[in-house]
């Protein structure tokens, strides 16, 4: 399985961004979408994610300015930013749990990382 994310940069306080996220590879069922991040000097941290019937889950930090969405077709995930503060710099992780076939083993899979930046 294989991760492509997109969507970071540089944005100023109050401003949004919105990550992207898509799957491909040898892909029986995608069971959870999500995105975790890493700040300079602190821990990996979950910051969203999804199951494939829609029922989320937020840190507590982003609850009411984050939105994560997935698009189970397109084996997408996205996560939409708003009202971002430098606290939210770090680069974002893209994490799947997939199986390669029916009744397979799950398979953790990272994405390689996209930097976002909130800065005035």
């Amino acid at each position: 399985v294989q991760l492509v994310e997109s969507g970071g940069g540089l944005v100023q306080p109050g401003g949004s961004l919105r990550l992207s996220c898509v799957a491909s590879g040898s892909i029986f069922a995608i069971l959870v979408m999500g995105w975790y991040r890493q700040a300079p000097g602190k821990q990996h941290e979950l910051v969203a994610d999804i199951t494939s019937d829609g029922s989320t889950n937020y840190a507590d930090s982003v609850k009411g300015r984050f939105t994560i969405s997935r698009d189970n077709a397109k084996n997408t995930v996205n996560l939409q930013m708003n009202s971002l503060k430098p606290e939210d710099t770090a680069v974002y992780y893209c994490k799947v749990i997939s199986r390669g076939t029916l009744g397979g083993s799950d398979l953790h899979t990272w994405g390689m990382g996209t930097l976002v930046t909130v800065s005035s």
